[in-house]
């Protein structure tokens, strides 16, 4: 597993609120908390950007991905409605996440609940190549369900 180090701050009063955090010895992701001043409500199909508190300054090369958290997903529909958000290596604002709650019921965010997870990954840049003719795949221009999706 590689490691890279990923510099981080906390923004003025937000002391309180945890550092993100692998949760366990084999997780990709560590957990991001909300950085709210107090409970905030997001009700069914309401979208909202909710602070963490932190700042970080990943190197170039890398990326944050911010997914949803699969239990928070499961349990009551909250997603992150860019997902994966991205953190570029040039940003240094405070990191926010854009909650959703695809539930039925209203949702309470309360400081300090971890609300996403941050994967760091390696990025590559790509050079575009204009070219009018694509090489050939087996696939071609084959669209969605093309690979293998039969009704039995």
């Amino acid at each position: 597993m590689k490691e890279v180090e990923v510099h981080i701050s906390k923004e003025p009063g937000c002391e309180d609120v945890p550092l993100p955090k692998y949760m366990s010895e084999g997780a990709s992701g560590m957990d991001l908390c909300a950085a709210v001043e107090s409970d905030e409500e997001l009700g069914p199909g309401e979208i909202k950007m909710v602070p963490t508190g932190i700042r970080i300054a990943l190197p170039r090369g890398y990326e944050g991905q911010v997914r949803p958290r699969s239990g928070l997903a499961a349990k009551h529909g909250i997603t992150l409605v860019n997902a994966p958000g991205t953190i570029d290596s040039d940003y240094r604002g405070e990191v926010r996440i854009i909650l959703g709650n695809m539930g039925h019921e209203v949702f309470t965010i309360t400081r300090g609940m971890r609300i996403a997870q941050l994967v760091i990954c390696e990025v590559a840049r790509a050079e575009l190549i204009p070219n009018d003719e694509l090489p050939e795949t087996q696939r071609s221009d084959g669209g969605f369900g093309h690979t293998g999706l039969h009704h039995q």
